[in-house]
């Protein structure tokens, strides 16, 4: 199996030995991806005029196929797309990166029109054709700047600068007598259509100065500008140093107030902490109030524990009512070591003899 470099090679060699006007062929597959040219990424984009042409190679326009296949390096798809671009904007740099991105290996020229152009045939402008030019040398996607651009492109200019395809919005573009200006492109199969910005225009940004005009004036004015540079009259710029000074003093008053809020809000959440904090503890101080007090608290055992005490050492003990002495029946054992006299032999010496050990347990017990 070949490796996918001799592949490659192989593809290259087809491109330069090929019949295609510009070295492709249409058995060429799908090329590899290509790194792109960008003479404007570290530094601005050249004028078409610093730029040198060789004109001994003959010039011959890749079709749109062969510019979706891929084109050799030294031969990019060269991609003109040309307006006023007055305050750059985003909307410009997004069309201008859309226009790089059309094909795989695009070489984006950018025409830029002058202001007598444009202020004959579109009217005033804010940023001058110099100040126009230098905004659109510096964007990233573009690779060489055209000055003067014509309004209306004719095929001496697409052939000097030898433009393959002209990028544009599909909007038709009426200007200088025509419903659409790009129509001729588009017949000859040049156009390459380009998606516009939404939300973004510089009429737009016009409009919101001219809305806003009072405050950009007086912004201005704080900041040095004199009021016939501004073209603001004598009446206008006392009358824009009245309100910026009314201003300043309800801002004052704004930041008392909230300061006053600020101040209020946290009394507020300190006197909320602080009842929060004291209802806790008198539910603490109750709750221990009525353990120690209550109907069974603590203070109740203490005292009846000490009154059990008290009693108990207040009244002895009594003694017993009947003396177990008494109550036992002499034993033989008991008082044959003392009396000297013998067991009775009869039931009447018997009960003469239970008198006597009677007499004599009690005279013992006296002793």
């Amino acid at each position: 199996m070949e490796p996918p470099t001799s592949s490659r090679l192989n593809s290259r060699k087809r491109r330069k030995d090929g019949s295609g006007p510009n070295g492709a062929t249409e058995l060429d597959g799908i090329p590899p991806k290509m790194s792109r040219r960008s003479l404007g990424l570290r530094e601005p984009a050249p004028f078409s005029d610093e730029v040198e042409i060789d004109y001994s190679r003959p010039y011959i326009r890749v079709t749109y196929e062969e510019a979706m296949r891929g084109t050799p390096l030294d031969r990019p798809v060269r991609v003109y797309a040309d307006g006023i671009f007055d305050l750059f904007h985003s909307g410009h740099a997004r069309a201008l990166m859309q226009a790089k991105n059309l094909f795989p290996n695009t070489y984006l020229i950018v025409g830029v029109c002058s202001d007598e152009l444009t202020h004959n045939f579109k009217g005033f402008t804010v940023m001058n054709e110099n100040e126009r030019y230098d905004a659109v040398q510096h964007c990233r996607y573009v690779d060489e700047v055209v000055r003067n651009a014509p309004w209306t492109l004719t095929p001496e200019f697409l052939a000097e600068h030898r433009i393959d395809f002209v990028a544009h919005d599909d909007i038709p573009y009426s200007s200088a007598g025509s419903d659409d200006v790009y129509k001729h492109i588009k017949e000859a199969g040049m156009f390459a259509p380009t998606q516009r910005t939404e939300g973004i225009s510089t009429s737009d940004i016009i409009t919101r100065i001219v809305r806003d005009y009072d405050v950009y004036a007086r912004r201005n004015l704080q900041r040095g500008y004199t009021a016939k540079e501004l073209n603001v009259s004598f009446i206008n710029e006392k009358k824009y140093h009245l309100q910026e000074r009314v201003d300043k003093v309800k801002k004052r008053v704004k930041d008392v107030e909230e300061k006053s809020k600020e101040f209020v809000q946290k009394v507020e959440e300190k006197s909320i902490d602080l009842i929060q904090k004291w209802e806790e503890k008198s539910r603490e101080f109750i709750g221990n109030f009525l353990e120690m007090f209550g109907p069974e608290g603590a203070l109740k055992h203490m005292l009846k524990e000490g009154k059990g005490r008290m009693l108990q050492a207040i009244s002895p003990k009594q003694s017993p009512s009947s003396s177990p002495t008494h109550d036992r029946s002499p034993s033989p054992s008991f008082r044959w070591p003392f009396s000297t006299k013998t067991p009775p032999s009869s039931p009447a010496n018997r009960s003469r003899n239970e008198s006597a050990v009677t007499y004599d347990i009690s005279e013992d017990e006296e002793d």
